[in-house]
């Protein structure tokens, strides 16, 4: 009996590491297919001469590349292959354009209207035509702007947004089957399947996040917190799918964040709060000024420092990987044999940024739900020893370094 124990247990380690070496041959073949475009062909030297200066070779552009991933738009880029003498073939699903202007109302339409883009005037830009006299300029970012430069209010569904609406709905989805099994089966009957994985998260939640930072009140904020949590890990995964947007690299849906943090830390703050923060108990009366503004400004830097740790670090691991990748394609452009040989150390140190990505992932949404627990507790906290507060001002400090 013990030696089928053994067998079994064997047997199944087998199958598991098995299972770890599909998936990391899928995670380079994925990547490797990437790279496959820019060695398909050889560059036409007509072609070259034609649209790039006599006597310069015409390279691949790695900043146009690398900002039109990250950057939001107005359209939904999947794939472009590159051919031989001809325009690129593009495949992108156009997003709804939703614009008001004031003197003509609103307008719905298709980002597929703007076509002819055209090279502009910044270098890696690009312009559209023109169409019911607007038109989009890419570059660093992309805007939609009046051909007679009047004022342009744009509501559309981007990029970006619709990854958000495709967030919310896979976090509907998943909520919405956990609490069905346990209105099915009771609270008492154990968790099984995927609703056991969702439980061990929401339990490091609550015992790791809330309970230390927000005490006997925890409850109520558990909502609060396992939405963020699983808003901000679920958009971090969907951006690191190929051709995924950039959403929680967006430092506009960073400070949306960081301002709902701030708004329940305000909201829900105490008159111990205040009272602490405009009239520092134990201070001398002459140091009170200065440590009252600083004790405002770390109000405010707060949310910022919320704002800025999330957008940077997403946005940074975006950066290296397509990067990293692009090495390929610069090499490529040079000589065949360069961009072959390159290939190998490319994609070696691409899967290893992607599997630093994914914990990442997971720890910037857990650090960003902590620090959002920390400043609300701080705003809630009951009136206690000076020692205690100034233990909790330790665990800030620490907690924002």
């Amino acid at each position: 009996m013990n030696l089928k124990k053994v067998s079994l247990r064997k047997f199944s380690e087998l199958v598991m590491s098995y299972k770890r070496l599909f998936s990391l041959f899928l995670l380079v073949f994925a990547l490797l297919c990437t790279a496959m475009p820019v060695f398909a062909e050889e560059p036409a030297k007509t072609g070259a001469a034609t649209e790039a200066p006599a006597g310069e070779k015409k390279g691949f552009d790695a900043t146009k590349v690398i900002f039109g991933h990250i950057a939001d738009s107005h359209e939904w880029h999947v794939l472009s292959i590159e051919h031989e003498g001809a325009p690129a073939t593009e495949w992108a699903m156009p997003l709804p354009m939703i614009v008001y202007q004031p003197g003509k109302g609103l307008s719905v339409f298709l980002s597929s209207k703007f076509e002819d883009w055209h090279p502009g005037t910044a270098p890696s830009s690009m312009v559209s035509g023109s169409y019911q006299g607007l038109h989009l300029e890419r570059g660093m970012k992309e805007k939609l702007v009046a051909d007679d430069g009047s004022a342009v209010y744009d509501l559309s569904i981007t990029k970006n947004v619709f990854s958000m609406i495709i967030g919310v709905i896979i976090l509907l989805f998943i909520m919405t089957k956990a609490a069905g099994k346990y209105k099915k089966n009771g609270v008492m009957t154990a968790p099984s399947g995927f609703q056991n994985a969702l439980e061990a998260i929401i339990s490091f939640i609550r015992d790791e996040v809330a309970k230390p930072n927000l005490g006997h009140k925890y409850m109520g904020y558990m909502p609060l917190l396992l939405s963020i949590f699983f808003f901000i890990w679920i958009n971090n995964l969907l951006g690191l799918l190929p051709s995924g947007a950039n959403f929680t690299g967006n430092i506009a849906v960073t400070a949306c964040l960081a301002l709902l943090a701030f708004i329940v830390m305000m909201a829900k703050s105490n008159k111990h709060y205040w009272s602490h923060l405009l009239n520092p108990p134990g201070v001398p009366g002459w140091v009170k000024p200065l440590l009252v503004l600083i004790e405002i400004m770390s109000m405010f830097i707060k949310p910022i420092a919320l704002m800025i740790r999330l957008f940077a670090n997403m946005l940074a691991g975006h950066i290296v990987i397509l990067s990293v990748i692009s090495m390929i394609f610069i090499f490529g452009a040079l000589s065949k044999i360069a961009g072959w040989g390159f290939m190998p150390v490319s994609i070696a140190f691409s899967v290893f940024m992607f599997m630093l990505e994914l914990l990442v992932a997971a720890i910037q949404a857990f650090i960003f739900t902590n620090l959002t627990a920390v400043f609300i507790g701080q705003a809630t906290e009951e009136a206690h020893g000076h020692d205690d507060a100034h233990d909790h001002h330790g665990t800030e400090d620490k907690a924002i370094a």
